[in-house]
């Protein structure tokens, strides 16, 4: 008869595995008076084609002058990792992704970009901005 191995108890992570998310966390802009650009790109930004299931693979870009809110970057990443296993077009993707941002920060500038890969030969490119682009001298130095 085989002897059954012992079972060895699993090593628990230090901090739990975090799973995509559909919320935009904040924290308070500490110089709300001030008009600076915040920008992030997120290279490995993954959605589904709605019609072939196929992945689709983009660079996204986020460019903002913060109202009173500023997007804490963690959950921007889960926020972006919610979109890997969701069918959506990239017109769509983008405009949720500034629709969202628009709405949780109240920026006085937003600008949002997909440069997606090629696909079927064709390279698409999606820009939402909403305000006023902050122009070289309205920026505090």
């Amino acid at each position: 008869m085989l002897k059954e191995k012992p079972k060895v108890p699993r090593k628990s992570p230090s901090q739990p595995r975090r799973q995509p998310s559909h919320r935009i966390e904040t924290f308070e802009n500490r110089n709300p008076d001030r008009n600076y650009l915040i920008e992030f790109a997120c290279p490995e930004f993954t959605c589904l084609c709605p019609m072939t299931g196929q992945p689709d693979f983009a660079t996204i870009r986020i460019r903002y002058v913060p109202g009173r809110r500023c997007v804490e970057l963690k959950s921007l990443k889960l926020y972006l990792w919610g979109f890997r296993n969701r069918g959506i077009f990239h017109e769509d993707g983008v405009n949720s992704i500034a629709d969202h941002l628009r709405n949780t920060l109240e920026p006085r500038y937003l600008q949002v970009c997909g440069d997606f890969m090629i696909r079927g030969g064709i390279h698409t490119k999606v820009e939402v901005s909403w305000g006023t682009p902050p122009g070289p001298h309205s920026l505090n130095p």
